[in-house]
């Protein structure tokens, strides 16, 4: 009797890399692309529309970030899991979709059979963590061990790696697609969070932990 077919919905900006894991995907015997998503919107309806065992999510993506489109998969369909993709580093954005609700996390550097593997595990209701999320994880339990960009929200913490970045509050605005004051207030709050004084304290700290590609 073969095993029941994993129904697998892509969300993910570049239609390059949907078509790539998809190709991944495709040499499975029992993983389907059931449905792919440029955007959290579009990823929404789709996950309305149909019925889903797993959900692969960019981190980035253009009209509402990843970990905020999660969050409102996870009030609307409590039970789905979803594997986070990413570009950036583990170290950045891990914990935190993790912590709020994802099922895993994977860099999309990753090994084709590391992906497989993954959706396998979050399907099968378990999560997926490599061992340096497991360790960081452990460490975030302890509120007074964390760092201080741990304790800032998502959207100040966002906004801290792209000013860390180079980029400007105009850019990040148009890439979060937030007003330039809204980012102005984010950036006052981390500011005041981590007791710093400027965007060249903010970039020489995100050097200093990794934090900037």
């Amino acid at each position: 009797m073969n095993a029941p077919t994993i129904r697998v919905l892509i969300a993910d900006d570049h239609a390059i890399v949907r078509q790539g894991l998809r190709a991944i995907l495709s040499d499975t015997s029992d993983m389907v692309v059931a449905g792919e998503a440029e955007n959290g919107i579009r990823a929404l309806q789709l996950l309305r529309d149909g019925s889903w065992d797993v959900v692969l999510m960019d981190v980035n993506m253009p009209d509402r970030n990843g970990i905020d489109t999660l969050k409102l998969v996870k009030k609307e369909f409590p039970k789905l899991p979803v594997l986070m993709l990413s570009m950036h580093p583990e170290e950045q954005y891990a914990v935190r979709a993790l912590k709020a609700g994802a099922s895993g996390y994977l860099s999309k550097q990753s090994a084709p059979e590391q992906l497989v593997l993954a959706i396998r595990q979050v399907a099968s209701g378990k999560k997926y963590v490599s061992a340096e999320v497991a360790e960081q994880l452990a460490t975030a339990i302890t509120e007074d061990d964390r760092a201080p960009h741990e304790r800032l929200s998502d959207r100040e913490y966002q906004t801290l790696c792209m000013i860390a970045s180079g980029k400007t509050l105009t850019q990040i605005g148009e890439e979060l697609n937030l007003s330039v004051k809204t980012v102005s207030v984010y950036r006052a709050r981390l500011l005041e969070k981590m007791k710093l004084k400027n965007n060249a304290e903010l970039t020489h700290y995100g050097l200093k932990h990794g934090l900037v590609e």
